[in-house]
Order: C-alpha cells, then sequence, then structure tokens
C-alpha cells in the first residue's frame, strides 16, 4: 500500500501547474507557495507590461490627435495626455491583475480593492517621479563626462531613459509587493 500511496503523491506533485510550478517541483522544490507567488510575480509583470504599452500609447496618440499641444512651452496637454494614459493603464492592470494574477482573491468588494490598488499606484507614481529626480542629473553628469561627442539633447534622452529604466524596476516591486500583502491579501 504505501507503494500505491508513494506512486500517488509523487503523481499529484508532479502535476503540471505551469511552466513556473515544474520548474519549482523539478529543482526540488516541493514549496508549492513559493512556486505560486513566483507565478503571480511574472503575471503581475506581464500585466504591467501591458499597462506600460497602453499608457504610453494612450498618452501618445492623444498628443498626436486630440490634445496637440498650440506650442512647446504649453504642458497642459501633455498632462492631461499623460494622467489619461495612466488612468487607463491603471484601471487595465486592475482588472487583469484581479482576474487573471489573483482569480482567488474576491473576499473584498470590488470597489475597495480598486481603491486600494489605485492607492498603491499613486504612490507608485510618486516614487517613479522622486527616482527619476535623483537619478537623471547623476546619468546626465557620468554621459557627458564619458561622452563627449554626444550632444546635450542626446545625453538629456539617455539620462532620462536610464533613469526610467530604473523607477520601472523599483515601481515594479513596490507595486507587487504592496498590493500582494494589502491589496490582495486575503489570498493564501
Amino acid at each position: 500500500m504505501t507503494d500505491v500511496s508513494t506512486t500517488l503523491t509523487t503523481a499529484i506533485a508532479a502535476e503540471p501547474r505551469g511552466l513556473i510550478g515544474r520548474l519549482s517541483y523539478r529543482l526540488g522544490g516541493s514549496d508549492v507557495k513559493r512556486a505560486k507567488e513566483i507565478e503571480r510575480f511574472l503575471k503581475f509583470a506581464v500585466v504591467g507590461t501591458i499597462g506600460a504599452v497602453i499608457d504610453l500609447g494612450v498618452t501618445n496618440i492623444l498628443l498626436a490627435t486630440l490634445l496637440r499641444p498650440a506650442n512647446s512651452a504649453d504642458v497642459g496637454p501633455e498632462r492631461l495626455a499623460a494622467s489619461i494614459g495612466f488612468t487607463l493603464a491603471v484601471s487595465s492592470n486592475f482588472l487583469w491583475n484581479r482576474y487573471w494574477t489573483y482569480p482567488d482573491s474576491r473576499s473584498r468588494s470590488l470597489i475597495w480593492q480598486l481603491f486600494q490598488f489605485f492607492v498603491v499606484n499613486v504612490v507608485g507614481l510618486g516614487i517613479r517621479y522622486l527616482v527619476l529626480g535623483l537619478l537623471e542629473p547623476p546619468f546626465g553628469n557620468v554621459l557627458s563626462n564619458a561622452f563627449h561627442g554626444l550632444t546635450s539633447e542626446t545625453i538629456a534622452r539617455l539620462a532620462t531613459n536610464g533613469a526610467v529604466i530604473v523607477a520601472l524596476v523599483i515601481v515594479m516591486l513596490w507595486n507587487f509587493f504592496i498590493n500582494r500583502y494589502w491589496t490582495y491579501n486575503d489570498v493564501k
């Protein structure tokens, strides 16, 4: 009887639960919780990527069509377009995370979870602005000292892009962990 129960236990444990679950099992990890959290993190990252495409896409489409700035000093349309893009991206991310990343998180009301998710993302946006403000100047200095032939416009763009990449990683980690342990803490 022990051979049958051992075989059955092994077969149940080896049941494919997605790539991450199989990988965790093959690496000798019977820690299903850890595998599930890794799977959630990867899903969260995919959802965040979709949100970034929505945010940037909507912002740029609005600026190219409906909210075209009248002149280069007019920053009102950029802020409005960016706000609309951000709001649509957060809404999309919330729905994808609620129904795909955390499908077992339904003990709270939809409105309460949306509020929590939105608060976390607004704080994340603040973190992004802080990181950009802190890193753009030093990145620009390093680039201008290292590459004397680059124009100031190119240096500014490269410095901004470098700071944005660092900010994206920091904010993604912030959003994942705070949402996991506050917004979706009803998931085991």
